[in-house]
């Protein structure tokens, strides 16, 4: 049993924000939220010495583990440029579990965080959904596969067309080719028996079909954004836009289908022609648009620990703090479909839990201790 006091607690959900309130673990869950004070029996105590008390935040769009810190070609495993559609391919096979950014993670207050193949593919593989820290490796492994990565955009041009004189060498020819292999997947689920070579490789396809897990779409100009919703549309699947730079000049159509999206890295440069339109405003634009967002690393495009850092940048240019908070917990459980279990602090949830001694989007703030499951895997004091 563990209690949890000594600071205002933002619940990011119903109960807004607690005062003299503690917090009850036993194991991974909450189990209860009470007076401060109350005495539970046989507890350790956890204070937050005055500070703020949050869900442990989430970073929706990582390669943490695939593409290495300090590495090189040794620890790049990001993208398999060999066949530009390769829905077999796991992330979860790639992923060095004691790559730095996990540590940094914690520092940053994130517990958990999706781990998935780059955009160098029309389909590039399977995402896992991780905890940044557990008793073992494996345990960090919290559900896995957890969404199918697609491209759309510059990136499957360059590697196929420019690099290696083969589709796809547009934009039409990525389209193409991911709804053939949507189309060729669909016809297959109609048939008693497959080939097993056709069925092992269509087999995360089959289960973005049966809207098992969504469809993780790279995409950041308006116009790629606007193919990925005509192939939603087509085959009634689930997708997440990621990245969505140019989300704000389609936002009707956004609302129309209901359709998440993960914005970011958004404290970067403009590194290539589709990300012109990066800004931190774009977050303010799209919360009076009436659009949800969740915001994103792209570890380590930016570096994870500073996920907060750009939710502050986003207030700096008039968003309010609550939806820039919900954008690191509630929002990307709800797009993930792990609402139930995470994104607030509410009783019944997993304890996933960060303190920091001043206000979250405060830049003078420090992670003062990090709770995963109910276990304190970080705590600033002991590092």
């Amino acid at each position: 049993m563990l209690v949890i006091s000594g600071g205002n607690i933002i619940t990011m959900g119903p109960e807004g924000t607690l005062k003299s309130k503690q917090i009850v673990v036993e194991g991974e869950r909450i189990q209860d939220i009470t007076e401060k004070g109350m005495i539970v029996e046989n507890a350790e105590h956890l204070d937050a010495g005055g500070g703020y008390i949050l869900p442990a935040f989430i970073d929706a769009h990582t390669h943490m583990g695939l593409e290495e810190e300090i590495y090189r070609v040794e620890g790049d495993d990001v993208n398999e440029t060999t066949d530009p559609v390769t829905p077999q391919l796991q992330a979860v096979d790639g992923i060095h579990f004691r790559d730095l950014a996990f540590k940094d993670a914690l520092r940053g207050g994130i517990a958990r965080a999706m781990c998935m193949p780059g955009s160098a593919n029309v389909i590039g593989g399977q995402a896992v959904f991780l905890k940044t820290l557990a008793a073992d490796m494996s345990s960090m492994i919290y559900k896995n596969p957890w969404g199918l990565k697609a491209a759309l955009g510059e990136n499957p041009k360059r590697v196929y067309g420019e690099q290696q004189k083969k589709a796809p060498r547009t934009r039409m020819a990525s389209a193409s080719l991911l709804r053939e292999a949507l189309y060729k997947a669909a016809r297959n689920l109609e048939k008693d028996s497959l080939d097993p070579e056709v069925e092992y490789k269509q087999m995360p396809i089959f289960k973005v079909l049966r809207k098992e897990m969504p469809l993780l779409l790279h995409a950041h100009r308006s116009d790629d954004m606007l193919t990925a919703l005509r192939i939603k549309e087509e085959f009634d699947i689930d997708i997440i836009i990621q990245h969505a730079t140019e989300a704000v000049l389609i936002t009707e159509e956004l609302r129309k289908q209901n359709v998440p999206i993960f914005i970011g890295p958004l404290l970067v440069n403009r590194a290539k022609v589709e990300m012109q339109e990066v800004a931190f405003k774009n977050a303010r634009l799209l919360k009076e648009r009436g659009v949800t967002f969740s915001l994103i690393s792209d570890h380590p495009v930016t570096p994870i620990e500073h996920l907060r850092v750009s939710a502050a940048l986003m207030v700096q240019e008039g968003l309010d703090e609550e939806t820039a908070l919900k954008a690191m917990t509630l929002h990307p459980a709800q797009a993930l479909k792990v609402d139930n279990e995470l994104g607030s602090i509410e009783v019944g949830k997993r304890a996933d839990l960060v303190a920091f001694d001043g206000h979250p989007l405060d830049y003078r703030s420090r992670v003062k201790w990090v709770v995963v499951d109910g276990q304190v895997w970080y705590n600033r004091d002991e590092y």
